[in-house]
């Protein structure tokens, strides 16, 4: 990798996972219009995120990263926006006051479009066509004409992503994310929960803690911080022309950023050390993320480490592991001793969701929430018996009242899976079974600060 790096030199080595798109002339447009866009986010914003995830890698902050598994055209809204951005600021909330660290807040949300998939075609009563990738390539419709590649597709996911990411901002700092709003966010959708009780004593609690600052002669309203917070966005950089149009010059600093997202990472199945992905993302300065799977072993990731992040700068590089609860064991602390051994500076996140999905008795592709909550467990005991910190989680949600996953404090069976089954690729914990998440992470962050991460008492819903 000694090579002179570019936006474009990915494009001298193989790439896995992009599509095959009929019309090459109408693509080359598509980009080329593109590369004169403004930028979705800015350089320094991603400089910033960077210095939080480095206080992750330093055991002094946790990372919150969640959201859709894709996001689609046909949901695009106000509504659907506000109630993702509610449920990450209640689960915030609950990791910040109860696991006593400040959370860094990251989105899978304003450019989460393109998904890869294990095969190229999908066929259906004898009939084969090119596999759904997401709605920034095709279309779910199974037909020829849905299927087909379609580069205009592009314009119309940056579109979607400026409006979005708009919203976002004005969520985060024009008043909806005041902590003095707490009760609200608690308790607004959540009455009827078997977990109300516990969303409202730790309610009450903030609530209490803040009147005792009022009390105290504290103005409230002359700290931004109770006021406002930072989000950030992520995406999986699948489609690297698309990438490559948005990546820019920061002119503070001559460095290139792509600027489709705060964070961007690479997937499982793109990670390859000699190919195009890998290419790409060396020469770019945001903070990026590597997912690790069962077959990534730890000589190999070493080697990406080298690449990716040479100088060991904390805060560059997010390891987000994504084994499954019954392999976790197997994989996770080799990888973290290799680590350990060699002295590299990584955030260690937990993905436990794409290593625990199943099909269902009723034939939908469903993931188990007490798998997801074994996997988690899994991750913070390793890191416990390793001495490492477990810095993060990666979850695919919503804040939606969905029924995708198994499971949680409400029980969702098998049978009740096609009354709200929504996405429009994998199942995501809905916005119950997100919080629900948030509470048993801030018990085991509390037993992590405590210096040991034991088996915790059961609880209704894990």
């Amino acid at each position: 990798m000694s090579e002179r790096w570019t936006p474009d030199s990915w494009r001298t080595k193989p790439v896995q996972q992009i599509p095959a798109y009929p019309d090459a002339k109408s693509l080359g447009e598509v980009e080329a219009q593109l590369a004169t866009f403004p930028p979705l986010v800015f350089a320094g914003e991603a400089r910033n995120l960077k210095k939080a995830l480095a206080r992750v890698a330093k055991g002094e902050a946790f990372l919150l990263q969640g959201g859709d598994c894709a996001e689609s055209f046909a949901e695009h809204g106000a509504n659907n926006i506000r109630d993702f951005f509610r449920v990450l600021l209640q689960m915030a909330v609950v990791l910040t006051y109860a696991g006593a660290l400040p959370v860094v807040k990251v989105g899978r949300i304003a450019g989460q479009f393109a998904k890869p998939r294990s095969s190229p075609v999908e066929k259906v009563d004898g009939v084969e066509l090119p596999s759904y990738r997401g709605d920034i390539v095709n279309d779910i419709a199974f037909n020829a004409q849905s299927r087909t590649p379609d580069p205009q597709r592009q314009l119309m996911a940056y579109r979607q992503s400026a409006a979005t990411l708009n919203l976002l901002r004005a969520f985060a700092n024009g008043g909806f994310a005041n902590l003095a709003s707490v009760h609200q966010w608690m308790l607004g959708f959540i009455k009827d929960s078997p977990q109300s009780r516990r969303y409202k004593e730790l309610a009450d609690r903030i609530s209490e803690a803040l009147d005792f600052m009022r009390a105290c002669g504290l103005n409230l309203e002359s700290h931004p911080e109770l006021r406002a917070t930072d989000l950030y966005t992520s995406h999986e950089a699948l489609l690297l022309g698309y990438e490559q149009a948005l990546t820019r010059v920061d002119s503070t600093t001559g460095d290139w950023y792509a600027t489709s997202g705060h964070m961007i990472w690479i997937g499982d199945r793109t990670r390859q050390l000699d190919h195009g992905h890998v290419e790409y993302f060396r020469g770019i300065k945001n903070p990026i993320g590597l997912k690790c799977g069962p077959s990534l072993k730890p000589d190999e990731l070493l080697k990406l480490i080298d690449i990716l992040n040479p100088d060991n700068e904390p805060g560059r590089l997010t390891l987000i592991n994504r084994f499954g609860a019954d392999k976790v064991a197997d994989h996770l602390p080799q990888l973290i001793r290799a680590v350990k051994r060699e002295g590299r500076m990584v955030v260690w996140s937990c993905d436990p969701m794409h290593g625990n999905t199943i099909t269902s008795t009723t034939g939908y592709k469903t993931r188990p929430f007490d798998r997801i909550v074994s996997e988690v467990k899994s991750f913070f005991t390793i890191h416990g018996a390793e001495g490492t910190h477990a810095g993060g989680i990666h979850l695919e949600m919503t804040g939606q009242n969905v029924t995708e996953c198994i499971g949680g404090a409400r029980a969702i069976r098998d049978e009740d899976l096609n009354d709200r089954y929504h996405t429009v690729c994998d199942p995501r914990l809905n916005a119950e079974q997100s919080i629900d998440m948030a509470f048993l992470i801030a018990e085991l962050l509390k037993q992590e600060r405590a210096g040991k991460v034991k088996p915790i008492p059961a609880v209704a819903g894990f």
